[in-house]
């Protein structure tokens, strides 16, 4: 699957544009649409210059197609309607993918959430899964409480 026009306006909304690297409420150099990484590979620094709109786009679709190659892998073995599969990517954009050995939930992969859309994707007690992933830096973020309840009314929408 691939994250719909409307997830991309979405996640767009969320993230915020920025010309000029800032650092993100987690302490991460970041630039455009929540970037943290050029194209390239390299890592966003506080001293890159500005960016275009433009060249924020091209990087944020680069971005979200290793997000939504994490997401198929990590949800093959069920059926997820469009709606379900834009919040996650939107959840994995912000948090990660967590695609490694350990259980450790440092993102999407071995979160509690993931354990539950894979026993059954339509679970009403998927919606405070989201809910668990609301700090930055330590502290509980409004921003994020908030990012976590369009997620999650996202998912459950018809």
């Amino acid at each position: 699957m691939k994250l719909s026009k409307k997830g991309l306006d979405l996640l767009k909304q969320l993230e915020g544009f920025r010309s000029k690297p800032y650092l993100c409420s987690a302490g991460v150099p970041t630039i455009g649409y929540g970037s943290t990484r050029y194209s390239n590979g390299v890592r966003v620094s506080l001293k890159d210059p500005e960016i275009s709109e433009a060249k924020a786009v091209e990087m944020l679709i680069f971005d979200v197609t290793a997000f939504e190659n994490d997401v198929t892998m990590l949800t093959k073995t069920v059926i997820l309607t469009q709606n379900k599969f834009d919040a996650l990517v939107l959840f994995a954009y912000n948090v990660g993918s967590d695609i490694d050995i350990d259980t450790i939930p440092e993102g999407l992969g071995d979160s509690g959430l993931l354990k539950k859309i894979l026993k059954n994707p339509n679970d009403a007690s998927i919606a405070p899964e989201f809910m668990k992933w609301v700090h930055a830096g330590g502290k509980i973020s409004n921003g994020l409480i908030k990012r976590r309840e369009i997620e999650s009314n996202l998912y459950f929408a018809a």
